[in-house]
């Protein structure tokens, strides 16, 4: 189909064949002979079929609807319209044993287009003709634009003038059809043969041109995921751990990226996400394998590693099966529903694994908190049935105890958390950055100062004593924060009156600065709380081989 392909009858171009009255002598014979061929035999008289026909062209002609002049195919009643008129002429043609103009050009259009035009009959196509229409007009294909060769116009504008010949007969047909009309203004069967090849004609080429750049575009447009599909294929070949794995899994993600900016349409569309996510990822899941990291923080991890893993392996799951059926591919990839959602599921685990797998410093926050959470289970059961749950009331909880794990260690990992939940919070360093607690905001250092004070009223310290990290003051705000204001029996226990003002008076302190952690930066915290419960409840592992669709 790249070859162009000028399709001839009886051995003439389109431009010979309607130089009619140029033909003089030899030529005019030979033209005669060939409008015989394609007209049929007693080629000047309308049979009753034929004038059947001819004046149901006529009146589907007047049916059509018009916008700026040309035929309105947009609307669903202007479409209709088309193609009843289409289906007519069609009709008309056979009636009157018109040869088909030569379609051998279908042969070489690609299996979706074979099953439009399955035969090298005529087809005429509501969506063709709205192509020649539309000669002009920009095709765009994944954000990239595409237009029509100067040929495909010009063969437009072929189609177009012969589909307005055929207007104006039928029109001259309706008007001779009246009572006032002349009887030698008619028009003939040799009119309306006339027109009906040469639209024939020119409707082909178009057609064959046309579609033919349209499968071009279609090849260029499915090049993104061919390409993902090659380098996956190339990973099936290659020894793991060899350079040219690393070299082609590195090249994969890349194009999954790429894809994921194309396609992606239900989420954000992210082309940012590297192979270094994987890669750390793969390393999480070995310290967790060799016993680097246990307990709940082991659970944790290899929960959120695991995520980027399976959504990785779940993307190649895909590529592989669709290597079978490329041709199945919609070339505006963002239609491929199958293809979407693996996207959507590939984009959300790396992000995450962006944010708290990658950045070690995070990472350790993260899973610090996990543990925080286990250890506060023990202390408060009722927080295990709102985990198990997903209570609303969890969801009240959550920040709470991420300040207090905070305000009781400003200076560990887990600050970083609070960083990223409000950076507004923390001076910036030089480079942009989130800087030291040096720069924290002095609201920020009044809380922890008034952290420390109430846990030294509650275990009864004097001022500014170090208090003990994780001593009787924590369960008591650990208990206070799960069950809320109105259990102080199973809160204070025989604690103070003072000390039970103290910790009423912090948390409502900790309430405040809950509030900002969630609405500072709604996105953030929602994802965050998410991959909280996920580790609390211990997900639910992904489908690496979901049922498949392009």
């Amino acid at each position: 189909h790249r070859v162009r392909i000028r399709p001839t009858i009886c051995g003439f171009s389109r431009a010979s064949w309607f130089s009619k009255r140029r033909c003089t002598g030899h030529h005019a014979h030979i033209f005669a002979t060939m409008l015989r061929r394609f007209c049929g035999n007693n080629w000047g008289t309308f049979s009753q079929a034929e004038l059947a026909a001819v004046q149901e062209l006529a009146t589907n002609h007047e049916q059509l609807l018009l916008d700026g002049g040309f035929a309105d195919v947009r609307s669903e009643s202007g479409y209709s319209a088309c193609a009843v008129y289409l289906a007519s002429i069609d009709k008309l043609a056979r009636t009157s044993c018109l040869e088909v103009a030569p379609r051998g050009f279908r042969a070489a259009f690609t299996a979706n287009y074979r099953a439009l035009f399955p035969d090298n009959a005529r087809h005429y196509r509501v969506d063709v003709f709205e192509a020649s229409v539309d000669q002009h007009s920009a095709i765009w294909v994944n954000g990239d634009k595409f237009e029509l060769s100067p040929d495909a116009i010009s063969y437009a504008e072929g189609l177009q003038q012969s589909w307005s010949d055929l207007g104006s007969l039928a029109e001259r047909w309706r008007a001779t059809r009246t009572p006032v009309a002349q009887g030698d203004t008619r028009p003939t069967r040799v009119d309306f043969a006339t027109c009906l090849v040469a639209l024939d004609m020119a409707w082909a080429q178009f057609e064959c041109k046309y579609i033919s750049e349209l499968i071009a575009i279609e090849e260029q447009a499915r090049q993104f995921i061919v390409k993902a599909v090659n380098y996956e294929s190339q990973l099936r070949f290659v020894p793991k751990g060899s350079s040219d794995f690393q070299e082609s899994e590195r090249s994969l993600v890349a194009c999954i990226a790429h894809l994921n900016s194309v396609a992606n349409f239900k989420r954000k569309g992210r082309d940012d996400l590297s192979c270094n996510i994987l890669e750390s990822a793969r390393d999480v899941m070995h310290r967790c394998a060799t016993g680097q990291i246990r307990g709940a923080a082991r659970d944790a991890a290899q929960i959120l590693a695991s995520d980027v893993v399976a959504a990785f392996d779940a993307m190649r799951s895909y590529l592989a099966e669709v290597s079978t059926c490329i041709e199945r591919v919609d070339p505006h990839l963002c239609n491929n529903v199958g293809l979407v959602a693996r996207l959507v599921d590939w984009e959300e685990s790396w992000e995450i694994g962006l944010r708290y797998v990658q950045q070690a410093d995070m990472f350790e926050a993260v899973i610090g908190v996990v543990s925080e959470f286990t250890a506060a289970q023990t202390m408060c059961p009722a927080l295990i049935t709102m985990c198990e749950d997903c209570d609303v009331e969890l969801f009240l909880v959550l920040p709470r105890i991420v300040l207090l794990s905070f305000l009781s260690e400003p200076s560990s990992k887990r600050t970083e958390l609070v960083k990223s939940l409000i950076p507004h919070r923390f001076g910036a360093s030089e480079d942009g950055s989130v800087a030291s607690l040096a720069k924290m905001h002095p609201d920020l250092q009044t809380l922890i100062d008034h952290y420390n004070e109430t846990v030294c009223i509650v275990e009864n310290k004097p001022f500014g004593a170090s208090p003990a990290t994780k001593g009787v003051a924590w369960e008591v705000f650990v208990k206070r924060a799960v069950l809320g204001p109105g259990d102080s029996g199973d809160i204070y226990g025989g604690h103070s009156l003072q000390s039970q003002k103290a910790v009423e008076d912090l948390m409502r302190e900790v309430e405040r600065w809950s509030l900002e952690v969630q609405r500072h930066c709604p996105e953030d915290w929602n994802q965050f709380s998410a991959v909280l419960v996920q580790c609390l409840t211990g997900g639910s592992p992904k489908d690496a081989a979901p049922q498949f669709e392009v």
